[in-house]
């Protein structure tokens, strides 16, 4: 968690912002973190960051656009020097709050936030800390969506579950709870919501900020109508790219490949849900655009060997968690890489 002194200073950061713009990552832990501190708030804009990994130079434009005074970046692995230079630029204070390894020096300037760098090191995500900073019982379901999302079990879901009952079950396991609960379900419509158009995300993110309970984003009103929607056309595609990833498991080999194109990136909710189903295989799921292909990895320990397995090839990039990694690389590399990874993990078998 974060220390005493780290939570006050975040707060006091906060309080100074008149027109903060809080840059997430794009996925339910990322928006949770900007919807728990800008509730708590009261005022400021949300940007969903799609960019992979890094936060880029051309997202400082929404800052121009928006009159942002501060930037807080949420849950973002990578922000690129160019996006440092042109906040240093226009002298824009930047609060960092991450739980990713870093991987360079910071300008001096950046507060950065990170539990892996403090004393007594710990991993949550970045929607634990931010409820650890913003403590409001009424966006408590909004910090267990935010949890269980990123495979956590919160210490504070026995609360949640006292006072949701109907929308909890009886488990400690954080992918139990995204996938056989209610609230899980809305965590689902959270992750479905994000990859609308710019427009309906808006459009999400305004309704979410008001919203007053998740009772408020289960039942379908005007207000949410465009939410439920995208979620019933998604969920009907997505089972259909998860069956045939299913079909694709064989019980000997301890990876499972699945790639798929079209116009849905959805590669890191279905490595998530192949993972839970196989929870002993790697799972890698290929999301195909252009000459490119994004991979979401699962499993335990993936991290080093997505990094030795996409190692020389020519824009090849990875980064994450231990168990759970995103990487890029050029689509005629594929095979390759593929051939590096089966090798690498008949090695760590023969050890």
């Amino acid at each position: 968690m974060l220390t005493i002194k780290q939570v006050q200073e975040i707060k006091e950061h906060l309080e100074r912002a008149q027109s903060p713009i809080f840059f997430f990552d794009n996925d339910q832990d990322g928006l949770c973190s900007f919807l728990l501190l800008q509730r708590y708030l009261g005022r400021g804009k949300g940007v969903a960051v799609k960019s992979f990994p890094d936060l880029d130079a051309s997202y400082f434009r929404k800052v121009e656009e928006l009159s942002g005074d501060y930037i807080f970046i949420l849950d973002k692995p990578v922000v690129s020097e160019s996006f440092f230079e042109e906040a240093h630029k226009f002298n824009i204070p930047i609060v960092w709050i991450d739980h990713h390894e870093a991987e360079k020096k910071l300008p001096e300037f950046v507060n950065y936030y990170n539990p892996l760098y403090n004393s007594e090191k710990t991993n949550e995500p970045v929607t634990a800390l931010c409820y650890q900073i913003t403590s409001r019982k009424e966006d408590l379901w909004l910090a267990v969506i935010g949890c269980i999302s990123d495979r956590f079990y919160p210490s504070f879901y026995s609360e949640f579950k006292n006072q949701f009952p109907e929308l909890s079950i009886e488990s400690e396991d954080a992918f139990d709870i995204f996938y056989k609960s209610e609230i899980g379900k809305i965590a689902k419509m959270f992750s479905f919501g994000l990859k609308d158009n710019t427009t309906n995300v808006v459009l999400m993110l305004k309704f979410l900020i008001k919203s007053g309970g998740p009772y408020d984003v289960l039942e379908k009103t005007p207000k949410n109508r465009i939410l439920h929607e995208r979620f019933e056309l998604l969920s009907n595609k997505y089972r259909k790219l998860l069956n045939k990833a299913i079909d694709l498991n064989d019980k000997s080999e301890k990876i499972l490949f699945f790639e798929y194109g079209g116009d849905l990136s959805i590669s890191g909710d279905l490595s998530n849900e192949l993972s839970y189903l196989f929870p002993k295989k790697f799972i890698i799921v290929g999301y195909i655009k252009g000459i490119k292909i994004n991979l979401s990895a699962r499993g335990k320990n993936i991290k080093p060997l997505m990094s030795e397995a996409i190692k020389g090839l020519e824009g090849g990039r990875s980064g994450g968690h231990d168990n759970a990694v995103g990487a890029q690389m050029r689509v005629d590399d594929l095979e390759k890489f593929k051939s590096n990874l089966i090798s690498l993990c008949s090695n760590l078998l023969l050890l």
